[in-house]
């Protein structure tokens, strides 16, 4: 009988996040680095991305900020490959980076379209191609996780680019990768959701709120940037590739498996 136990420190480790600079993003990124990990802070924003860096130095960890375009493939292998040069070969890809576009389908711009899935979706592949050459060379392995949703289980009305995007990444996900699939984080991000739904649907915010986002939870909470962080540290840390193709629902409750 073999023994399979877990140890949640990742030191010698290093890892990639991209949308790093802000919200769940950061979290991960901080959470990471608290376990040991050296983290690479990947964001189209330079400056935040080395703010989170230097918190990340300034409390003992090792980290650098990356610019990082993850739609386009020459930014990324160049970003992927400083990394490797600064800091040593990527044991960890978190694709987190995206963004969001509410609309009801019938007003959705193609271009809004094409936008979403290039960063969800284009950029998980791409950031993946360019981490797996590491991964692969003398086997060392690694662990590559896509940030999904609960919307990559469910349908929203106003929201078709982003199903179709995070729908996408489990099936890349069945490749090689895990998804974590979060419910909605109180993030800048959601924030402006609510009185864009609000307008969309006819409805008050507090209405957006309490029947849109957090109906179907147990407890009428959000999802927090920690409950997110701690699972993906959970799955980085993991020491088999028994979770392989697997999507992992944080969400109080709500969709469940």
């Amino acid at each position: 009988m073999s023994s399979l136990s877990l140890n949640t420190k990742l030191d010698g480790k290093v890892a990639v996040v991209t949308g790093a600079a802000s919200g769940i993003g950061k979290q991960i990124a901080l959470t990471l680095a608290q376990a040991g990990a050296a983290v690479a802070i990947a964001d189209l924003n330079q400056s935040g991305a080395d703010a989170v860096a230097e918190e990340i130095k300034g409390a003992g960890g090792k980290a650098i900020g990356v610019a990082m375009d993850v739609t386009s493939e020459d930014a990324v292998n160049q970003g992927i490959d400083r990394v490797a040069a600064e800091l040593g070969p990527v044991d960890i890809l978190i694709s987190n980076a995206g963004i969001q576009i509410v609309n009801p389908i019938e007003n959705y711009a193609f271009s809004d379209w094409k936008k979403m899935q290039a960063i969800h979706v284009d950029g998980a592949f791409l950031t993946t191609k360019a981490v797996l050459k590491h991964m692969y060379k003398d086997d060392r392995g690694g662990v590559v996780i896509y940030m999904g949703s609960v919307h990559s289980h469910e349908a929203s009305p106003l929201k078709s680019a982003y199903v179709a995007a995070k729908h996408a990444l489990l099936g890349l996900a069945r490749v090689l990768a895990k998804v974590v699939c979060p419910g909605f984080v109180r993030t800048p991000l959601v924030e402006k959701q609510i009185p864009e739904q609000a307008k969309e649907l006819g409805i008050s915010e507090e209405e957006v709120v309490k029947r849109v986002m957090l109906g179907g939870t147990v407890d009428g909470i959000f999802t927090t940037v920690e409950d997110v962080a701690q699972t993906v540290l959970f799955l980085s840390a993991f020491p088999s590739a028994a979770f392989t193709g697997q999507s992992f629902v944080v969400s109080h409750g709500w969709f469940m498996q």
